[in-house]
């Protein structure tokens, strides 16, 4: 075994954030694993690398997903920030709401939903994708999935933003949004099932703490991985749907044309541009990652975006088709720790596509507007024109 390749890049540098497809592909060709000095830890860009990490929990711990001491602290009773079997008890109750037949009546009402609200922007004409589509459909979808009511539902969109953040390294986005993900900490510590909505999942999860289920006290932290983890990286794909389609008329003439290439088009895009631009793992002893030495206790960085344009594993990835069906992609995770509410965000996704394609026949976007962003990378606003169909 030899040293991993080193690189004085900084993973978290503005630029990088905006645009990190340039240095994925630096980093990818200096290795599937590349130490980072600056931000001190040990990238992983290379497709079968990285999926080979996500499978394997026990020498890639996920006691350290986020990149300061803090956040990981804070995280600690979460299915996000544990291994098995603790990390086995959390996530079934969390994915028990989130399974395919638990979603299949949920499924009818996403569509419904999707379909009236791009019916109306496309009637419109003119409109912004992420104020009035990405933002306001999710969030309008999991406040009344978990229940959320008041002024919990007026601050999703800030503190599911801060929760991503705050995973970052301890720069200055970290410390400005520590606050605000302070006070999601604050709220799950202290909600009560009488908090939520009747019927809703989020009391379903404290039905399953008084039953002793999941230990006590856990209720809240479950609820804050719905918040925390789900809202803003689905904003950032359904954000990515209408750019994508927007620079492609091409594809999304494919998909008016076929329906049945909606699941495809979802995966490409999530393929393309995954929501999530690193997450943490550590290592708990000495691993050969092709080749090169990482140290026991050395920082992970899983980069998503990296291995999914990695020219070993698909054709031409550089290259948006959504013919491709790329349903292994590295997007939702791989293994135990694999994204626990793909299933959700999967019907969210092809509800937004069969949308746009039933009521538009073609449409053009204006520049797309990106502010930097630790975790989530996402538009921050992109206006759309487009045109009904009759």
């Amino acid at each position: 075994m030899v040293t991993p390749a080193s690189s004085d890049i900084d993973l978290f540098a503005d630029d990088v954030l905006v645009d990190p497809y340039p240095t994925y592909t630096v980093l990818r060709e200096l290795g599937a694993v590349v130490h980072l000095p600056h931000n001190e830890v040990y990238a992983l860009t290379r497709y079968d690398a990285i999926r080979e990490a996500l499978g394997d929990w026990e020498t890639f711990s996920s006691t350290s997903i986020g990149f300061n001491p803090a956040v990981n602290d804070a995280l600690q009773g979460t299915s996000l920030r544990s291994d098995p079997p603790e990390h086995t008890t959390l996530r079934a109750t969390l994915s028990a709401n989130l399974t395919p037949r638990a979603l299949r009546g949920l499924g009818e009402t996403i569509d419904t939903k999707a379909d009236a609200l791009v019916a109306a922007l496309a009637e419109r004409g003119d409109f912004d994708a992420i104020a009035d589509l990405a933002r306001a459909f999710p969030l309008e979808i999991v406040a009344d999935l978990i229940g959320f009511t008041g002024d919990v539902r007026d601050n999703m969109m800030r503190w599911g933003q801060a929760a991503m953040e705050v995973i970052g390294p301890m720069n200055q986005r970290t410390q400005e949004n520590f606050p605000i993900a302070g006070e999601l900490y604050q709220w799950c510590s202290t909600v009560s099932a009488g908090d939520l909505a009747e019927g809703s999942i989020g009391r379903g999860i404290f039905d399953a703490e008084s039953r002793g289920e999941i230990p006590t006290g856990s209720a809240g932290h479950i609820i804050h991985q719905y918040l925390g983890a789900g809202v803003d990286t689905t904003i950032a794909s359904i954000g990515n749907i209408v750019a994508l389609f927007g620079r492609h008329p091409e594809q999304f003439q494919k998909v008016r044309r076929d329906p049945t290439l909606v699941p495809s088009a979802f995966a490409e895009v999530l393929r393309f541009w995954p929501p999530v631009h690193a997450w943490g793992r550590r290592v708990t002893r000495d691993v050969d990652i092709d080749g090169a030495l990482v140290p026991a206790g050395a920082q992970i960085a899983i980069l998503f975006g990296a291995g999914n344009r990695d020219a070993r594993h698909y054709e031409a990835p550089d290259t948006f088709d959504v013919t491709r069906n790329p349903t292994d992609h590295l997007s939702f995770g791989y293994g135990p720790h694999g994204c626990a509410g793909q299933g959700l965000a999967r019907l969210e996704g092809h509800a937004i596509i069969r949308a746009l394609a039933t009521h538009v026949d073609a449409f053009r976007v204006g520049d797309e507007a990106r502010v930097p962003a630790n975790i989530t990378r996402s538009i921050s606003s992109l206006p759309v024109r487009t045109g009904a169909l009759v």
